[in-house]
Order: structure tokens, then sequence, then C-alpha cells
């Protein structure tokens, strides 16, 4: 997954909690980078006619930007899920974010093939709490330890 689809990622989940355009802000926020390098993104994004950008009023995604999004997203759930259920990371949460820049569709798609994804990914991802309903029992074992 490179940087943009990171981005669409980020703009995807932050358009479900604000249910419609994503704040500039709101997706520097879920990214760490500032306001500055998440607008510059997203204008080349808007380039690549992934994202329409509407200034004071937000960014949304097009059809096609919401199908890499939901790819990327997907990715990042396998990621997750891999390091959780298979490697029993305590940290999955943060080594997932740091490896989906550099874990490319063929690795994912074999992590996939060792954790029985769920046929509903990426809908099983709830933005708001930033989890996969899947990693519920996972993060509930991980307190209890």
């Amino acid at each position: 997954m490179n940087t943009a689809d990171q981005y669409l990622k980020a703009i995807y989940l932050v358009q479900a909690v604000e249910d419609g355009p994503a704040s500039t802000g709101s997706v520097a926020d879920a990214l760490d980078v500032s306001p500055a390098s998440a607008n510059e993104m997203i204008g080349k994004l808007e380039e690549r006619g992934l994202a329409e950008h509407e200034k004071y009023k937000g960014v949304s995604l097009t059809d096609e930007g919401i199908v890499r999004a939901r790819d990327a997203l997907s990715n990042y759930c396998i990621i997750e899920r891999f390091l959780a259920n298979v490697l029993e990371v305590e940290e999955f949460r943060s080594e997932a974010r740091s490896l989906e820049a550099v874990i490319d569709d063929t690795v994912a798609e074999r992590l996939d093939t060792i954790i029985d994804r769920s046929t509903e990914c990426p809908d099983c991802f709830d933005a708001e709490t930033d989890a996969c309903e899947y990693l519920a029992e996972v993060e509930a074992e991980h307190t209890a330890d």
C-alpha cells in the first residue's frame, strides 16, 4: 500500500465518522501529518480523479477513490488481524500502521490465506472505534492478561 492509499483509507474513514465530506484537518489528524501535507496530497488525489475537494467544505472520494480506499482498508485489516491473531503482537495496531505502507497486495493476499478473513471485510471495520469487529475478542484477551 502506498501513501496515496493511506490517504484514501483515511479520507474514507473520516467521511464515515463525519457523515459527509472529510475536513482536511481531520484527515491530517488521522494520519498524524500537518494540514499542509494533507492538503498537498488531497490535491494530488484530486488530480488523479480519486477525490474531489471543495474549499471550506472538505474532501469526498470519487467512485474510483472509494474502491481504492476499500481495498486499502481490507489490506490494513488483513495486516492487523495477522499481527493480532496469528503472531499475537500486543501492539498490533501501531505495528499495522507502520507496516501498511510497505506491505503490497501480493503479501496481503498471502497473509489473507492465513487469517481466514470474514467476507464482510472491510465493512466489519468500525470507523468510530478504528477497529475491526473481529478484533474485539483479541483485544479483550490482551487486556485480561
